[in-house]
């Protein structure tokens, strides 16, 4: 009995032992084929979003950044898996994520939710150009990943939000004008940068309060640039399709799907008229059912501009505020070759020097100064540009 009952017991044991080994074995081979079919999936991503193309492209050129494609583990540890409380915003285009790098670089991590497989071509392309711009008014992009089935964009992590943020507050008072002129200084040099000195221009297509970023200091940091793919721009534009925010959105590019510097001049003026204002483009809607620019034009035209001015521009405001209200006019022209290029607005702003000592400037005044600008539209109608 006891030998028989041995032998159970040594049998059940080496039974036990062996089932413990066999799942083990399948445990670990199963992890094995996993870790080998994620591999490879990672692979086919890389090659399908052209990361060869890339790496040619940073062996070749000793000024891009040698870490320029980053590997998805990597995002993966500095955004603890892409956990929802790093989620910093989203949208139609995609979600940011807050992370560090092993370097200790506290990065955005854009992640978009759809890129054509056309356009990676071009999204290579544009990653390459971008990594070589070092403009202090430009968010710096520091990378991509190119091992998910959509490439992402890692650019560094600017703490302050958004222009959109600072501006639209509750409140009577919101940015001094001083930080507003200063502000729209900046994302005129950084447009003017990016259409005339960069190696290959750059046209933003979406330039919006919501896309200047801002610092500490509230330095501004123009963001989201051709985030999706570069766009190589003949003088005489690209035809596509039709991209931006409504409120910002050139009208001539809405309806021909032309796309030119000029356009993104006309999103300029918007946020201009918003920075003077303290309306939403996007929202606003007047007694009269106007859209905020062309209800700013109509103002401009009747010269009751005061009635939508907001008040803390005109109160801290000298004859500056009468000069950028007829830039903002200018921008927005309904013909492009109408409308300033982003270097004749950069110089404009720059001279417009805020006087430290002045009085308040009536309405009148401003009007006078409006009208008289070599800058402000003549009598005729500016109906395009306003609706």
């Amino acid at each position: 009995m006891c030998i028989h009952s041995c032998v159970g017991v040594v049998v059940g044991l080496a039974t036990a032992v062996g089932l413990i080994i066999c799942v083990l074995l399948g445990h670990f081979a199963t992890k094995k084929v996993k870790h080998r079919r994620a591999l490879m999936l990672k692979r086919k991503f890389f090659e399908q979003n052209r990361g060869q193309l890339l790496q040619q492209l940073v062996s070749q050129r000793a000024d891009i950044a040698e870490r320029m494609i980053i590997p998805l583990e990597e995002l993966e540890k500095a955004t603890n898996n892409f956990d929802k409380a790093r989620e910093l915003g989203g949208g139609g285009h995609g979600i940011v994520y807050k992370g560090i790098l092993l370097d200790l670089h506290v990065v955005a991590i854009k992640k978009p939710n759809k890129v054509l497989q056309r356009e990676i071509d071009e999204f290579i392309n544009e990653v390459a150009i971008l990594s070589q711009i070092n403009h202090r008014n430009v968010v710096k992009l520091y990378g991509c990943c190119l091992e998910t089935e959509v490439p992402m964009l890692v650019y560094e992590f600017i703490s302050n939000g958004t222009l959109y943020d600072h501006l639209h507050i509750d409140g009577p008072r919101s940015l001094s004008w001083e930080h507003r002129l200063r502000i729209a200084i900046e994302t005129a040099k950084s447009l003017a940068y990016l259409h005339s000195t960069a190696l290959v221009p750059i046209i933003h297509r979406d330039v919006k309060s919501v896309n200047v970023l801002l610092d500490d200091t509230l330095t501004a940091k123009v963001a989201d640039f051709g985030a999706s793919r570069y766009i190589s721009v003949e003088k005489s534009g690209l035809t596509t399709v039709v991209q931006g925010t409504i409120g910002y959105l050139d009208p001539m590019y809405f309806y021909t799907g032309r796309l030119t510097e000029k356009s993104d001049v006309y999103n300029y003026g918007v946020m201009l008229v918003e920075l003077l204002t303290r309306k939403k483009p996007s929202s606003y809607l007047s007694s009269d059912g106007e859209g905020l620019v062309a209800h700013f034009v109509t103002l401009f035209e009747e010269g009751n501009l005061s009635d939508i001015l907001d008040p803390q521009v005109t109160d801290e405001g000298g004859k500056e505020v009468g000069e950028a209200i007829a830039l903002a006019i200018a921008c927005i022209k309904l013909r492009g070759e109408d409308r300033p290029d982003m270097r004749q607005v950069e110089l404009t702003l720059e001279g417009l020097r805020p006087i430290v000592e002045h009085s308040l400037a009536d309405e009148a005044e401003i009007d006078s100064i409006v009208t008289n600008s070599p800058l402000a539209i003549d009598g005729r109608s500016n109906e395009g540009s306003s609706r």
